[in-house]
């Protein structure tokens, strides 16, 4: 298989996200360290990747800075992989992710596992986003500004 082009001088940080955290996997791991797993069995067992996948995937979020390697927490002889505070940062891309999905993947009347504040125990809000005004954003309401050739 061909390896593909990185996309990390793109100047575009929608292109360089997507070399980091576009492939399914990436995203399903991350998803799953957000739910608590750690260890990569857990991973495995979750996502049901063939082993050598599921390893460079891991891999390939520790070299992004996304995933750190830590010894187990209960002194056994594993290792387990923790959302660094950049790997956090994601939730939000997830949870946008998650919500979408919601909205538009699922037959009316079909069961989704909500997504809970894990205080109150009330559903997690639509994400809503907003101009520095505080008027509601949206994508007619914003462009890229793009930099001038000289």
């Amino acid at each position: 298989m061909a390896k593909r082009k990185s996309l990390m001088s793109d100047p575009c940080p929608v292109a360089r996200s997507i070399d980091v955290v576009g492939d399914r996997w990436a995203l399903l791991i991350i998803r799953d360290a957000f739910d608590g797993m750690r260890r990569f069995g857990e991973f495995q067992k979750s996502l049901g990747v063939a082993k050598n996948i599921l390893s460079a995937r891991l891999r390939d979020l520790v070299d992004a800075g996304i995933l750190d390697v830590a010894p187990a927490s209960d002194g056994s002889a594993y290792q387990e992989y923790i959302l660094t505070a950049k790997g956090k940062e994601l939730f939000t891309v997830v949870l946008g992710l998650r919500q979408w999905g919601e909205g538009h993947l699922f037959k009316k009347g079909e069961s989704i596992a909500p997504m809970v504040d894990r205080d109150s125990g009330k559903p997690i809000p639509k994400i809503t986003l907003h101009t520095c005004e505080g008027k509601l954003l949206k994508p007619e309401n914003a462009f890229v500004k793009r930099k001038t050739r000289a």
